[in-house]
């Protein structure tokens, strides 16, 4: 996508499309008022007509505006003036695309950026990436691949002053790259299970390494994983035909300082094994790979920036299945770290193959270490689809977690751990259960990771809420590249000031 900025007027701008704002109570956002004047009051007719509205996400479509150059203009509501923001501006913008999104536009020009109370960087890359989330149309596996709705190629950020400029356009170059990462994470998400396997995976993780000098990939296969003594990871594979990949990406743009370490649960289907799931809505497990699709999205955004930052990323790739060799419950299991696991339920696997490959990460001596997993449908109930759940045992790291999710509008929620929390794994025959009970699962399943992440800065986020939507809308939302990128963005000193 080409992107540029301008501080010209509006009206005097010929382009195919043409998208203004207006607030609560027929209140015009700067762009607005210039098209008003330009137009001599068509839009504050619109308003007291009630064809035109400030409430939030309404659109309007005016073709041929008379007084001003652009093909048609879309007057979008953007509700209270007070509360506008990098979120209602996605709304906002979301739903203007929408209108006009079976249109032949090719350019496009943004009036909404010049709003006061968002910076030109995260109003620029805000309009990036919503621009390609609605764009994005997965028909890979239809018969009939359709065209895309709309053939956008240009599009222009308004901005009040030239000064503004540079950091529109930083923002606009930071969204492209979150916007191809989150699209290469949807991809892989809405993928069918019988496509996306563990070796899917894994090729595609070879074929970024192919296209980015900076990145080189490894794949180990079950032999190589049990010599390392992998056993809790293997043992959630045991029953599956497919086999087991442990995918290790490294990503090098700043020497030999210390990598931040991001691990992804790459569950490609979760039947919940032996302890099976319910058939409703069993389709939408092959989203459990969706923190490994995650991952590998973020590095792939990290590549195109070539930022100045050390980055690994761990896939523990596997198939959960029953079968006549399939895990059951009560089996033991020994981990990498030499810690034994009772496993009380199979469906509880996501910890089983993210804390070998914690295990594993140690040798990176990383400067942090982030595992990223649909983890627990506890955390669904809890957080709903809004935020990711978060739980950490270093304060720094899960602030700037917090502040970057506000950032990128991919929030994540603090839970709390500890001791009393932990108590639940107690197991009368391992050193831990893989279970704690019905109440805190959330909580509990990170208490469980954290006992092999002692003595490292690491963070747990629990996707399960966020990673894909369900009903008419169903597929991959490609969260959480945003908050990912953003916090290496930030450790990389790249942001603006």
């Amino acid at each position: 996508m080409e992107y540029f900025s301008t501080t010209s007027k509006l009206s005097q701008r010929a382009t195919d499309c043409l998208i203004v704002g207006v607030y609560s109570k027929s209140v015009l956002s700067i762009a607005a008022a210039e098209i008003n004047l330009a137009t001599k009051g068509e839009i504050k007719r619109l308003l007291k007509s009630g064809d035109a509205s400030g409430h939030l996400g309404h659109t309007l479509v005016l073709q041929q505006p008379s007084g001003v150059k652009a093909k048609r203009i879309v007057v979008v509501g953007l509700g209270k003036q007070a509360k506008f923001d990098v979120v209602a501006l996605r709304k906002a913008l979301a739903a203007a695309l929408g209108a006009v999104a079976k249109t032949k536009c090719r350019a496009l020009l943004v009036g909404l950026t010049q709003e006061p109370g968002i910076t030109p960087y995260y109003a620029a890359r805000a309009t990036a990436e919503t621009v390609h989330d609605v764009l994005y149309n997965f028909t890979e596996m239809k018969s009939a691949h359709k065209k895309p709705r709309m053939p956008l190629a240009k599009i222009g950020l308004a901005n009040t002053e030239r000064s503004h400029a540079k950091h529109a356009m930083l923002g606009a170059e930071h969204g492209e790259a979150i916007a191809l990462g989150m699209s290469l994470a949807k991809n892989l998400g809405n993928q069918p299970p019988n496509v996306c396997t563990p070796s899917h995976l894994a090729r595609t993780a070879q074929k970024l390494a192919r296209e980015n000098a900076r990145v080189s990939t490894r794949v180990l296969n079950e032999a190589e994983m049990k010599r390392l003594g992998m056993g809790s990871l293997l043992s959630v594979t045991a029953g599956a035909a497919e086999p087991a990949k442990f995918i290790i990406m490294e990503y090098k743009g700043a020497g030999k300082s210390a990598p931040v370490v991001l691990v992804g649960k790459g569950v490609t289907f979760d039947t919940g094994g032996t302890s099976l799931k319910p058939g409703a809505a069993m389709d939408e497990m092959k989203y459990d790979m969706c923190g490994a699709a995650s991952v590998i999205g973020t590095i792939a955004a990290v590549a195109a920036l070539k930022l100045p930052i050390n980055l690994n990323v761990v896939v523990p790739a596997v198939v959960n299945m029953p079968g006549g060799s399939a895990t059951v419950p009560g089996d033991i299991v020994k981990s990498m770290s030499g810690q034994t696991i009772e496993i009380l339920n199979t469906d509880a696997e996501g910890r089983l193959i993210l804390c070998d490959a914690l295990t594993y990460a140690r040798r990176f001596k990383p400067a942090a270490i982030i595992d990223v997993a649909t983890l627990t449908g506890a955390c669904v109930i809890a957080l709903g689809k809004y935020h990711a759940g978060l739980m950490s045992n270093d304060d720094e790291l899960a602030d700037s977690i917090l502040a970057a999710g506000l950032r990128a509008s991919d929030r994540a929620w603090r839970l709390p751990m500890g001791d009393d929390y932990a108590s639940q794994l107690k197991s009368n025959f391992a050193d831990m259960a893989n279970i704690g009970g019905r109440d805190a699962g959330t909580i509990t399943a990170a208490c469980f990771l954290g006992k092999f992440t002692t003595d490292m800065v690491w963070a747990h986020l629990d996707i399960a809420g966020v990673a894909w939507l369900t009903g008419a809308k169903k597929g991959a939302t490609g969260r959480p590249v945003p908050l990912l990128t953003e916090i290496l963005l930030a450790r990389a000193g790249v942001l603006p000031a």
